[in-house]
C-alpha cells in the first residue's frame, strides 16, 4: 500500500501496542488518527507521536460511527483500520468468571472490533480499497484456560471476522489481516515475573508486523502473522 496521502485509524491507540503501531504508521507517512477511552491519556500519546486523537470507546457504536464520519469529513477517506482496542479479565476460568466481566471483555474485543469494521466498510467499498488489521492473540488460534473464557472466545471471533471479510471484500479491493502475538510486554502483564517479562514480545515487534502487512502491494494479501517469544 502506497502511504502517499493515506489515512490510518488505530483504536486503543493511547498506550502500549496501539501507540507503537500508530508511531510506526506516522513514520511511514500515514495521516494517523488514534482513539482511546481516556481523553487526557489519548491527547498525550497523540502529541508524542504526531497523530490526531479522537476519544472513543469502541463499545459505544454511536460514538464509533461518529469518529469514523469525523475522519472522513476531515480527510476524505480511511485507508487503514487497525482494531487494537480490547482488554482481558484477571478472573478468567469457569470457576471464577464474573458475568459482568465476561460481557465487558466480549464487548471490547469482539463487538468493538465489529463496530469499527462496520463503520469504515462503506467508505472503503466506495474508494475500492482498504486494509483492516485485527490485533488478536494466539488465544484466537488455540484453546487454553490461561487465556480466559471470554478473551479466547472474542479473539477467535476476531480471526473469523477477518476471514469472512477476505471472502467477501477482496472483490472490492479490501483486505483483512490478523496479527496474533503471544504475550506482549505491556501494563497488562505487569503481574508477571521480570525474568519472564524480559523475554516477551515488545509492542514495537507487533508494530513491525502491522507495518509489514500494510506495506505489501494491493495485489498481495497478508492474511495472518503469528508472533511467538522464547527465552534466548
Amino acid at each position: 500500500m502506497s502511504t502517499a496521502r493515506k489515512v490510518a485509524w488505530i483504536t486503543g491507540g493511547s498506550a502500549g501496542i496501539g501507540e507503537a503501531i500508530a508511531s510506526t504508521l506516522v513514520e511511514a507517512g500515514f495521516a494517523t488518527v488514534v482513539s482511546g477511552r481516556d481523553g487526557a491519556v489519548l491527547a498525550e500519546a497523540a502529541a508524542r507521536i504526531g497523530a490526531e486523537g479522537l476519544a472513543c470507546d469502541v463499545t459505544d457504536r454511536a460514538r464509533v460511527n461518529a469518529v469514523a464520519q469525523g475522519i472522513l469529513d476531515r480527510h476524505g477517506r480511511i485507508d487503514l483500520l487497525v482494531n487494537n482496542a480490547g482488554h482481558n479479565s484477571r478472573l478468567r476460568k469457569w470457576d471464577e468468571l464474573d458475568p459482568e466481566e465476561f460481557d465487558g471483555v466480549i464487548a471490547a474485543n469482539l463487538t468493538g472490533t465489529f463496530n469499527a469494521i462496520h463503520a469504515v466498510l462503506p467508505a472503503m467499498r466506495a474508494q475500492q480499497g482498504g486494509l483492516i488489521v485485527n490485533v488478536s492473540s494466539v488465544a484466537g488460534k488455540q484453546v487454553n484456560p490461561d487465556g480466559g473464557v471470554a478473551y479466547t472466545i472474542a479473539k477467535h471471533g476476531a480471526h473469523i471476522m477477518a476471514k469472512m471479510l477476505n471472502q467477501t471484500e477482496l472483490a472490492h479491493g479490501i483486505r483483512a489481516c490478523v496479527i496474533a502475538p503471544g504475550g506482549v510486554r505491556t501494563r497488562a502483564h505487569d503481574w508477571r515475573l521480570e525474568e519472564t517479562r524480559r523475554y516477551m514480545i515488545a509492542p514495537e515487534d507487533v508494530a513491525r508486523a502491522v507495518r509489514f502487512a500494510v506495506e505489501q502491494p494491493a495485489h498481495c494479501a497478508v492474511f495472518e502473522i503469528e508472533l511467538g517469544w522464547s527465552p534466548v
